[in-house]
């Protein structure tokens, strides 16, 4: 009898149980001897400036400001700067309506892509401390106070919000996206408490104004950049459970698909750009931690091509084999029917969580073509979103999602 198919099986399932139980269980693990603490409030708030980087949402973009204007910082302290690039929908008319308010409107005369634009705004940028957030969520008013307080710690170059996935107001999203949110922010506080984590999230995040200086690459993720820009220069990026971001859900598995591909080439094309942040000789606790939540969680869909190629080889002389292949094949064919519609489509809840699990490995698949391929993926085209359903004042602070 060969053994071939159980080395695949036990290969590739190795590969999958450490990516995502292994190493937040080692982390857990190490939390207990090696405890890192956020310093108090700072005494003087600094000025911070709040950037929004947008393109064609005039659907919800008035909204967004009106949550940011109702923040808890003092308004003398902060600067609101929304960046167009190239809107053609009247966003940027809806913008220039907030000018009494204190908004200032930078557009860009032709569409580059979500970094170049937020390069394109630095030399706009008055504030000590940079806050980045997206159009599509709401943020709750304590936020961007429990950001800036993390500084207070001088080791602290990158503050990430907390994303909690929330319903639309269609009843139909995706349950799935909250169940990995949830369990992605898990891992953060893990993370965060042992060294640092090894990337903010995109919808909320502060970061240093030397740090956010710093050049990035138009085809390069800044939000993953910022926490391996901040470890180059000494500091470390934490999450701060309390600076609570509100993301609606998805309520389409294809558009969540195509934001899947688009961030991860673009994370990809980061991590190679900073790929001496792996070194552990130089970068030690560091450098395990981004190999570990980085590189072998986008690894871990190309095991799966031997890990059914196992399967179907002992299939026939083994019971176990077959049932496995078959539950594979029942997600695999939920995602294949919610995949081809762009706009909302109903999943039971029971399919919902293998149905976004098969569609993110194939978003994975192809985020790696994408990236060795070199095709391009700086001009992003925003995820569509509908409203969040209540006001996020009206919601608890929960450090939990």
């Amino acid at each position: 009898m060969t053994i071939l198919p159980y080395a695949l099986l036990g290969g590739s399932l190795g590969l999958c149980l450490y990516a995502y139980l292994g190493y937040p269980a080692i982390l857990k693990a190490l939390s207990l001897f090696r405890r890192r603490r956020l310093a108090g409030t700072p005494s003087v708030r600094p000025y911070v400036s709040i950037t929004l980087p947008v393109h064609n949402e005039a659907a919800v973009i008035a909204g967004t400001l009106e949550c940011l204007l109702e923040l808890d910082y003092p308004a003398e302290r902060r600067q609101i700067l929304v960046v167009s690039d190239a809107s053609t929908d009247g966003t940027d008319d809806i913008v220039r309506t907030f000018a009494a308010r204190g908004v200032e409107l930078l557009r860009l005369p032709e569409r580059r892509g979500k970094t170049a634009a937020e390069n394109a705004a630095r030399p706009y940028l008055t504030g000590e401390i940079i806050v980045n957030t997206d159009a599509s969520v709401r943020v709750h008013p304590a936020a961007v106070t429990h950001l800036v307080a993390a500084f207070a710690d001088p080791s602290v170059g990158v503050a990430s919000g907390r994303d909690v996935s929330v319903a639309n107001v269609d009843e139909r999203a995706n349950p799935g996206e909250r169940a990995y949110v949830g369990y992605e922010m898990w891992v953060r506080d893990l993370e965060t408490g042992v060294f640092g984590i090894v990337g903010a999230s995109g919808c909320l995040y502060a970061i240093r104004r030397d740090l956010h200086m710093q050049s990035i690459e138009e085809t390069l993720s800044r939000d993953f950049g910022a926490a391996l820009v901040a470890r180059e220069h000494g500091y470390r990026a934490v999450s701060v459970p309390e600076a609570t971001c509100y993301v609606p859900r998805s309520t389409s598995l294809r558009r969540e698909y195509e934001r899947k591909v688009r961030t991860m080439a673009r994370g990809l094309r980061t991590l190679w750009y900073k790929r001496s942040l792996l070194n552990p000789v130089r970068h030690g606790l560091f450098a395990w931690m981004l190999f570990s939540h980085k590189l072998c969680r986008w690894l871990v869909p190309w095991t799966l091509v031997p890990l059914a190629a196992a399967l179907a080889w002992l299939a026939p002389g083994h019971w176990w084999a077959g049932a496995v292949l078959a539950l594979g094949s029942a997600a695999a064919l939920a995602a294949a029917l919610a995949w081809p519609r762009r706009d909302a489509m109903p999943l039971p809840r029971a399919i919902a969580l293998p149905a976004y699990t098969v569609s993110g490995v194939a978003a994975a698949l192809h985020a790696w073509v994408k990236a060795l391929g070199g095709a391009g993926t700086a001009v992003w085209e925003p995820t569509r979103r509908t409203s969040v359903v209540t006001s996020p004042r009206a919601r608890p602070a929960s450090p939990r999602a």
